[in-house]
């Protein structure tokens, strides 16, 4: 079968270790089974593998991608749960040994991909492939920032940082589906006025001083941002991280956290019934995922070169025939 492959790792220059070609089939072990891809999605975590971040070389050559809507074995129409990792306490994500496809099984950049049977859910008809390919990693983990971990109530207002990126964008649209108050900063001007279009009530100047401190702050950026999602919650407010693509290190700036009443809430991914939620709560309120760009799976060079730049807004999906 077609796939995309990482073949090597490399720090510098993590698209030399990108192949284009032909794959081995999977063969699903027992309790797996095994998904036509229709349309997959590209995330940070893809890049990061070929940086070699999070991946063991004996694990070479490997299929990328965690993201992936398709058709299973019997003709159904689902949407690829990416967590593989056996539930504890009824929740996947804490699993201390799980994983993510394409971390030590192959993902979803193939005409075929196994996973699971309990990792299938079922996709809406009101959403496309497409659409629905950008649900499990980034639009899941917003989910989970906005409706678990937060600990909001409609009308409630959320800083969201770095609109941009997928769960960035993912945030946006959720929070105002629900009913919060949505603001958002960026460095670019263009990414600010582009998430007026998708809901935040007003944008703002990474770094920027606000009109009032907010309620929560949802923060993927990390260490570039952090001093600013600090200062800007209210007392008594919480910040809830789900990535650290600037850095994972940044002053804690303790005195604040405690003499204020902050809390510091970390965040990953989502279970399997909240991807489901997700959908459902899709289908019913129209809301769909920022997509940057539609390409065959054959062209994903030019997906992860725009992922590398930082030239994209929302989620670049591939599809295949």
């Amino acid at each position: 079968m077609f796939a995309v492959t990482c073949t090597r790792t490399d720090q510098d220059d993590p698209l030399a270790g990108l192949t284009l070609g032909e794959h081995p089939d999977p063969e699903p072990p027992a309790g797996w089974t095994t998904v036509t891809v229709k349309a997959a999605a590209l995330n940070h975590h893809d890049l990061w593998t070929l940086q070699g971040v999070g991946i063991r070389q004996d694990r070479l050559p490997i299929v990328l991608g965690c993201d992936a809507a398709g058709v299973d074995e019997d003709g159904n129409d689902v949407i690829v749960h990416s967590v593989i990792g056996a539930p504890v306490h009824g929740d996947e994500t804490l699993d201390p040994r799980r994983s993510l496809l394409s971390e030590v099984h192959d993902g979803t950049f193939a005409e075929r991909v196994t996973v699971p049977r309990a990792n299938l859910v079922p996709k809406p008809a009101e959403l496309s492939f497409e659409d629905a390919a950008c649900l499990p990693t980034a639009w899941l983990t917003a989910y989970r920032m906005l409706f678990e971990k937060a600990g909001l109530e409609p009308g409630s207002t959320v800083l969201v940082q770095g609109a941009g990126g997928g769960v960035a964008t993912a945030l946006i649209r959720l929070g105002r589906a629900a009913g919060y108050r949505v603001w958002a900063t960026s460095r670019s001007e263009e990414k600010r006025e582009r998430a007026l279009t998708l809901g935040a009530d007003q944008v703002f100047a990474s770094g920027a001083r606000l009109p009032e401190r907010v309620d929560a702050v949802m923060e993927t950026v990390g260490q570039a941002t952090w001093d600013h999602s600090l200062k800007s919650l209210r007392p008594g407010g919480r910040v809830v991280v789900s990535g650290a693509t600037s850095g994972a290190v940044p002053p804690a700036d303790l005195n604040r956290v405690f003499f204020l009443q902050l809390s510091v809430i970390g965040s990953t991914m989502g279970t399997r019934d909240q991807l489901g939620r997700l959908a459902t709560f899709l289908g019913q309120t129209g809301v769909r995922p920022v997509v940057d760009r539609v390409l065959p799976l054959a062209e994903a060079p030019e997906g992860f070169a725009a992922l590398r730049d930082g030239d994209f807004f929302g989620k670049i999906v591939f599809t295949v025939d």
